[in-house]
């Protein structure tokens, strides 16, 4: 017999049929005492076998729980034993737990509140080989027991929810009462059998396909209740030809149709559940299937209207669309807030479990300026790399996009935003991937991340996306498709994924097998449509050494890995031309150089030895942060993206202060010295030929650790430290303005000195000659800055001119002293000294820099209203509307003095404060 099961409600009664649990009473009441019996043997996971002691992690969901896991009420902490939650062991693999005086009370739930389960999971008393071992129910979901309010209930346990079978296969079928009652059972509206009882059990078999409505009814004289069940009789495959020109995912047709397309070989058959048709799998909405693909036109479709669905594959599972380009998730979607995201469609909660997908004729589109965007020539890039969390308070695509006025000033001519396709849970930094074409809602709707993209190509600033290629996690629904719960592994016919990774030093998730047509095919659909429907310039793709089956760490030579590299790129370049590729690669150099022969970026990772220098410590070329440039390592082109700090590299800040030299009355450790050898190494990093990233806040000297708050939590966001670096600010913006503009800085005649303390680098180009000499020493010293001729040479940040005589001639400088010297002259407005810590925070919103001369920036708490500018006589001098959290006032003409500033916000509260212009 062949019987499976859809759980298409949020929670199972799992009371008298769970794998895993039964329980005494089967149907209990919130007042009843309850035992229940655990068979860890019929549930996945691990703890089956185990003779250690065992112990649950439970609590209750109750009526307003958003999902299953969303327990109330919970006992202890993961991990914590106590007497309470300890399982008695009655043989081998089996396990008793008594929640007594009742279950209310037990649990600790007031009166009033519905309970509606009681949920476990069992786990061993002790860590086994770094984690606890577990059980949960079979399919993986955690274990629940139904509970009752006292009075007459109605339930029926046998079919769990919705089911489908083959023609001619017994199904049982059962429902249970708290109390005797006449109990009848109909199908489709025919009664089939009648009893006096507390259960009525019975055995169906349909000789026909079709749908099938299963229904109880129980009376016990005073009351009526009725529970009913969906069951789909399978009917033979539909083998039909895909209408030319359809895509997997959505495709609409009309304003009220389209066409659902699955890539599913190996599976039996696919039905497509939704909000259309009540989430039921009837005939009509089983796909057709053609060549390893299912597919199906759905009709009568509301214009405009979002429609949850899922596909039901083989009666053992739902899913999500993988193309989908929108999800709902019933277990973060709660907590993003309707300012980061209006109007997101609720969950359709009580219908469905798990992450639903979302399909919609006549989708609002964007209307893009039509700006022709001519990305900056990738050998020279100043790429910014950013955590939208962690940058901006509110977190959205629509306060980035009011802040690319900071952008430009500070000469970027690129955005690398860290991954934002949808991830797993809502704060991460994104390498936890799940779904491959719609962006993460966490950050705000599509539309308003095309107008970022829009916004930053008005500016001449191109946009590349961090993208995680090498693996996925559980919620990916490719993943949950071809799945081996025996071994907790992808399954072996997955079109897309290795069983196991070849590589077992470096792995996260679930590894693709980048040999795999399918995952080929995949991987070109993936950096195809970003690059078509959102109009980004290019990628970062994470951990590009694993694209192999070679076994090992992936640190030597692979020509396989090469292969697939250069297959990758040759097939985006083959439709997009100009597309930034970079690898987070970091093999051997000379496979390096291979990859960069054919066009594609590699990261360079200068962390450590930029550190080194910036906390003063030189020896044994420890310092020596020659790698930074692409000659350095023999490549023939300045396709090496060289950093000194990342996402994933300690601060270099957070080092300075914590770990800096320290000689006499000079300390690294002192905040405005550490800042300023943050200066000195901006100036020997960003000038070298090459594409350069700088990671947020570098510019502003951030010193929180990378692991404050946990490697991968959410960190300070510090605006406030514009104010107190503006002279750091200042460098890097000036040093970006040299190295977009000045042909100097792309030379490919120049050369490093940085082996010692004190350092030099010597560029020569017809249009000017440059040197930049620094002493990254904790005391002064005197270094040779090799000029090229005699004459006349001018000192970049100061103005000052030198009349060269001899060219052997030794420059004297103190500890973290530079000069950047030129043959040609340059007039800037003079540095700012010093650092200054005198912005002025509100509790509502933040204002920098203050004192301010020709702008300032406004960030709030709250959505910002209007701005208003008095001056001390209550004359109103300046005002702005504003619909933002971040907003930059134009102050260039406004006279000097003291003025105050007036923020109201959206929920109309008004705070003052002070500002100085000079």
């Amino acid at each position: 017999m062949k019987i499976v099961l859809l759980a298409l409600l949020s929670f199972f009664y799992l009371n008298i049929f769970s794998q895993v649990a039964t329980s005494d009473p089967s149907l209990p009441f919130d007042t009843d005492e309850l035992t229940i019996t655990f068979d860890v043997s019929k549930g996945s996971g691990t703890l089956a076998g185990y003779t250690g002691d065992v112990y649950v992690h439970t609590g209750v969901l109750i009526s307003s729980s958003l999902s299953s896991k969303d327990w109330k009420y919970v006992l202890t902490s993961w991990g914590e034993n106590t007497a309470n939650t300890k399982l008695t062991r009655i043989g081998t693999d089996l396990y008793q737990y008594t929640i007594s005086p009742s279950i209310r009370e037990f649990y600790g739930v007031p009166s009033g509140t519905v309970i509606t389960d009681v949920a476990f999971v069992l786990r061993s008393g002790v860590k086994v080989d770094g984690s606890y071992l577990e059980c949960k129910d079979d399919g993986g979901s955690d274990i629940f027991v139904k509970v009752f309010e006292s009075g007459f209930n109605l339930a029926i346990v046998r079919p769990l929810s919705t089911s489908v079978s083959e023609k001619n296969q017994d199904i049982i079928v059962n429902a249970g009462t708290t109390s005797m009652a006449h109990i009848s059972l109909f199908v489709n509206d025919s009664l089939v059998k009648t009893n006096q009882d507390l259960t009525l059990i019975d055995t169906l078999n349909f000789q026909q396909s079709g749908d099938y409505w299963i229904k109880f009814t129980a009376d016990d004289g005073n009351e009526v209740l009725t529970d009913s069940v969906f069951v789909h009789i399978l009917a033979n495959e539909i083998y039909k030809q895909i209408p030319a020109g359809i895509k997997d995912g959505f495709n609409e047709l009309t304003p009220n149709s389209g066409i659902l397309k699955l890539y599913a070989p190996y599976k039996d058959y696919v039905f497509v559940i939704g909000e259309f048709n009540n989430w039921t799998p009837s005939s009509e909405y089983r796909m057709n299937f053609y060549e390893n693909n299912y597919w199906l036109e759905i009709d009568n479709l509301e214009p405009g209207k979002e429609y949850a669905y899922q596909y039901y594959v083989d009666g053992e599972l739902t899913i999500a669309d993988p193309f989908t380009e929108k999800v709902l998730d019933p277990w973060n979607d709660g907590y993003i807030s309707g300012s980061t995201y209006p109007d997101l469609k609720d969950y359709p909660q009580g219908n469905v479990s798990g992450i639903v997908s979302v399909l919609q004729t006549q989708k609002p589109t964007y209307e893009w300026s039509g700006v022709e965007f001519e990305a900056p020539d990738q050998s020279n890039l100043v790429i910014y790399e950013l955590l939208l969390r962690d940058f901006i308070a509110a977190h959205d695509w629509k306060t980035l996009t009011d802040t690319l006025n900071y952008f430009s000033k500070l000469g970027v001519t690129a955005i690398e935003l860290m991954p934002f396709n949808e991830f797993e849970g809502n704060s991460s930094w994104g390498y936890n991937p799940s779904f491959y074409f719609a962006p993460d809602k966490y950050y705000g709707p599509e539309n308003d991340l095309k107008e970022f993209i829009d916004s930053c190509h008005n500016r001449g600033i191109a946009v590349i996306m961090d993208i995680v290629l090498n693996h996925s996690f559980g919620q990916s629904p490719m993943v949950q498709l071809y799945w081996n719960d025996a071994l907790d592994q992808p399954a072996a016919n997955s079109p897309w994924y290795n069983e196991t990774s070849p590589n077992s030093t470096y792995s996260w998730g679930y590894d693709f097998n980048h040999e795999s047509y399918d995952t080929k095919k995949f991987i070109d659909k993936v950096n195809r449509y970003w690059m078509n429907e959102y109009k980004i310039d290019g990628y970062r793709f994470d951990f590009t050494k694993g694209f192999t089956n070679t076994s090992g760490d992936g640190g030597a030579y692979d020509a396989y890995r090469i292969n697939i590299l250069e297959r990758m790129a040759d097939s985006l370049w083959a439709v997009h031309p100009d597309a930034y590729m970079i690898l987070e690669h970091f093999a051997d150099n000379s496979e390096e150089k291979e990859l960069s022969n054919h066009g594609l970026m590699l990261w360079g990772n200068l962390n450590y030895n930029y550190n080194e220098a910036t906390m003063g410590f030189n020896e044994n070329n420890k310092s020596n942060f020659g790698g930074i440039s692409y000659l350095s390592r023999g490549w023939n082109d300045p396709h090496l993206v060289g950093y000194m700090e990342s996402h994933d590299e300690e601060r270099l800040s957070y080092k300075n202060i914590s770990y800096g030299n320290s000689y006499e009355d000079y300390n690294i450790k002192d905040p405005e010295t550490s800042s300023a050898r943050i200066e000195l190494a901006a100036v020997f990093f960003i000038p070298i030929p090459g594409p350069k990233m700088i990671w947020q806040f570098g510019e502003m000297a951030y010193d929180w650790s990378i692991d404050y708050n946990d490697r991968v939590g959410e960190k300070p966001i510090r605006w406030d430290y514009l104010n107190s670096h503006q002279r750091l600010y200042r460098v890097f913006s000036e040093l970006n303005h040299l190295k977009k503009t000045e042909p100097a800085f792309q030379t490919t005649d120049f050369t490093l000195n940085l082996s010692g303390a004190l350092k030099r680098i010597e560029m020569n180009h017809a249009d000017m000659d440059v040197r930049i000499i620094g002493n990254f020493d904790v005391k002064s010293g005197a270094v040779s800055a090799n000029f090229s001729h005699t004459g006349t040479w001018y000192e970049y940040f100061t103005g000052d001119s030198v009349e060269v005589t001899s060219l052997s001639d030794e420059i004297s400088l103190e500890a973290g002293e530079y000069r950047l010297y030129t043959t040609k002259k340059f007039n800037i407005t003079p540095l700012p000294t010093g650092i200054k810590e005198n912005v002025r925070v509100t509790n509502k919103f933040l204002m920098y820099p203050n004192p301010a001369t020709d702008y300032v920036y406004i960030e709030s708490t709250d959505r910002i209203n209007e701005i208003q500018i008095f001056d001390l006589s209550g004359r109103l001098v300046s005002s702005r509307k504003a619909d933002a959290y971040t907003t930059e006032l134009d102050t260039s003409g406004i006279a000097k003095g003291i003025y105050l500033v007036c923020v109201e916000a959206e929920n109309e509260s008004k705070q003052l404060s002070k500002l100085v212009l000079e």
